[in-house]
């Protein structure tokens, strides 16, 4: 990443953006795009919160419902690893900044085995959002290096979030757009996932469901993290709890023109206690390893009992902070999540 864009190697993304004089000129200048924001969010959420209750969920495969995420530079064990927990579906980041290592890159996601399967996640900078000829040669290199064996790529991460490069939903809006133009001319057969809109912060969704781009997202995802409200089943805004917060999303896109019905949850987990600086919270947002495996476990839970989630991609298999797995001190250290996750798992199996 390029300045004022720094990324933090403790907990895998972005540090927010220090520059204040860089940050308040680019919000002015996205200050527009608050207006088509309001506009939407205004008609569209109290529709989603309306119909939520009218829409059913679908009887869904155990089998196909697990699915982990996994990092390039966490070490050559994570094969094994993902061997020990039997899950089959596994979410790669390949960040547009690291281009060069694009070989590398397709070789780790190779060396899981042929019977996984990749959602490669491309992640977005300040660069391939400026430059617009930069980011079709780069799709373009992505889909050509990885498409003949991985057939779904999420476009983008955490989109609202300005650490991670947009300042607008109308940024990332053209960023897609350009991308499935791309897909639409020369990679018919690759499907594309979005919206990826970090937290429960769904007026940004609607945004990104509810517009006038020529986008459509083959399947629609969502980072739903819960953990600033501790066990899943404690509510915000006095009813969104996570079984109701999966209810509107499900309404939004079943009510959106722009987007298939299948719904991903490609992030989610909690922070551990005294595990700083790896843990991506403050320590008051933190969790001990055996709440974080009790509210896994009813995470999980919740969301395929609802019928309305197709995937859950958990974050992630080694992450001192909030993984399944510790590596510190060059130690692999399996946490009591990782098991249980593992029993999950062989429970869908039998």
């Amino acid at each position: 990443m390029q300045e004022p864009f720094v990324w933090d190697r403790y907990s895998d993304q972005p540090y927010p953006i220090k520059d204040k004089v860089y940050k308040k000129k680019m919000r002015q200048k996205h200050l527009w795009a608050t207006f088509p924001l309001l506009f939407t969010t205004m008609l569209f959420f109290p529709l989603g919160v309306l119909f939520m209750p009218f829409f059913r969920g679908k009887k869904r495969d155990k089998n196909d419902f697990y699915g982990m995420g996994v990092e390039i530079d966490k070490g050559a064990v994570q094969q094994e690893l993902i061997e020990e927990l039997g899950v089959k579906h596994l979410l790669i980041r390949m960040p547009l900044w690291e281009m060069h290592r694009v070989e590398a890159y397709v070789a780790f996601a190779k060396s899981f085995g042929k019977d996984k399967h990749i959602l490669l996640n491309i992640l977005q900078d300040r660069e391939h959002i400026d430059d617009r000829e930069l980011l079709r040669r780069d799709i373009e290199t992505i889909f050509e290096k990885f498409g003949s064996f991985v057939t779904e790529y999420q476009i983008g991460n955490a989109i609202n979030r300005t650490k991670w490069g947009f300042f607008s939903m109308e940024e990332y809006l053209q960023w897609y757009e350009t991308i499935q133009e791309i897909r639409d001319k020369k990679y018919p057969a690759i499907k594309l996932v979005g919206s990826s809109v970090i937290d429960f912060e769904y007026h940004y969704s609607v945004r990104t469901l509810f517009n006038f781009f020529r986008v459509r997202y083959d399947r629609f995802s969502s980072l739903l993290y819960v953990d600033r409200r501790g066990a899943p089943t404690n509510a915000q805004m006095g009813i969104f709890d996570t079984k109701h917060k999966i209810d509107f999303l499900y309404a939004l896109v079943r009510l959106s023109w722009k987007t298939g019905k299948k719904i991903y949850i490609t992030e989610v987990n909690w922070p551990l206690s005294n595990t700083a600086p790896y843990a991506p919270t403050s320590e008051k947002e933190c969790v001990s390893e055996l709440e974080y495996e009790t509210y896994m476990r009813a995470y999980y839970s919740i969301a395929f009992q609802s019928g309305k989630i197709a995937r859950i991609y958990w974050h992630q298999l080694i992450a001192a902070g909030y993984g399944l797995v510790d590596d510190r001190g060059g130690k692999i250290r399996k946490t009591a999540a990782f098991e249980s996750y593992k029993r999950m798992i062989e429970d869908a199996h039998s």
